[in-house]
């Protein structure tokens, strides 16, 4: 399938190939008739209100996603899996849908009858927050979360949608009123994902407490910062001490999940932008690119060039 373009005469790979929300005008806009009733598009705003068919178009595109924007959604109905920041997750019907800026996102399954209610925040999008009031959920702190939620909680979610959805199809809507909907969502949110990660610290055992703080600073650093010491000071433990935990938790080396954070990275870089191997090496922080290309060719059989040209 011929992937879609901005219409300007260059090549796709100019710049991140990114499931981003002027990516998906570009996949959704030939298919407006059919998605009308359920979908609002603007440059800074998309609204999605259930229709499975999205999904159909967007699935047609070469995985793994990269969002560089806020979503929000509410999974009503139907069931997904993926690979989400290196972590494989089942989302179920009731459950609430957060991805942030930087989430890799591998599908895996969607079955036929999901039917999801959010929204997306382009990173243009003025967010209604002054300068240091973020709800703590989106601060960057985490990248994504996907929680269940009562009946109630949901109640809630939606209700604050619809009427959302509502004002975006008047003449000449409010932008302002807009802007205090979707504060109002993203503090609902919050509050479900401070409780939910309360409830989790008292429930869950210190190593599996340990092992989720460990992979969300991979998934904050792992460009940057490729071994386990670094990760081992700043959540105050030995190495040796984090390691083990890793292990016991997961099954896999801490090492392991940073050169899955890292590998996953340097293969979006390499499908979806024209920069040179020398260049992603030291944006990456490796110390020359003949390194770079011997790790990258350990890990995945290929070297970055092998990689790059087999797509």
């Amino acid at each position: 399938m011929k992937r879609p373009t901005d219409g300007r005469s260059q090549s796709p790979k100019q710049e991140p190939y990114l499931m981003s929300l002027a990516r998906m005008r570009h996949i959704f806009e030939p298919h407006l008739q059919l998605l009308r009733k359920n979908l609002f598009l603007s440059d800074d705003l998309v609204i999605l209100h259930g229709n499975p068919h999205v999904f159909t178009l967007v699935l047609q595109q070469p995985p793994p996603y990269a969002i560089n924007d806020h979503r929000m959604g509410i999974l009503v109905q139907g069931e997904i899996h993926a690979n989400i920041n290196l972590v494989e997750k089942q989302i179920t019907a009731g459950s609430i849908i957060f991805f942030g800026p930087g989430t890799l996102i591998t599908p895996s399954y969607f079955s036929p009858d999901v039917e999801i209610y959010g929204f997306a925040l382009s990173p243009t999008f003025c967010m209604p927050f002054a300068a240091g009031q973020m709800p703590s959920a989106f601060n960057g702190q985490v990248r994504d979360f996907q929680l269940p939620a009562s009946e109630a909680d949901i109640a809630t979610a939606r209700q604050i949608l619809e009427t959302l959805w509502h004002v975006v199809h008047q003449h000449d809507y409010d932008r302002q009123l807009v802007g205090s909907l979707i504060a109002a969502q993203m503090h609902h949110y919050d509050n479900l994902f401070r409780r939910y990660t309360t409830q989790q610290q008292v429930t869950q055992s210190r190593e599996q407490t340990i092992f989720d703080r460990f992979i969300l600073f991979v998934n904050q650093y792992a460009v940057d910062e490729h071994q386990i010491a670094f990760y081992a000071s700043k959540m105050c433990l030995t190495e040796r001490y984090l390691g083990t935990v890793v292990r016991q938790a997961s099954g896999v080396t801490a090492k392991e999940w940073i050169d899955r954070a890292l590998i996953a990275r340097i293969k979006v870089e390499l499908r979806h932008t024209d920069k040179s191997v020398a260049r992603i090496s030291e944006e990456m922080n490796f110390p020359n690119p003949s390194f770079f290309s011997k790790y990258f060719k350990r890990l995945t059989q290929k070297t970055p060039a092998e990689y790059r040209n087999s797509y």
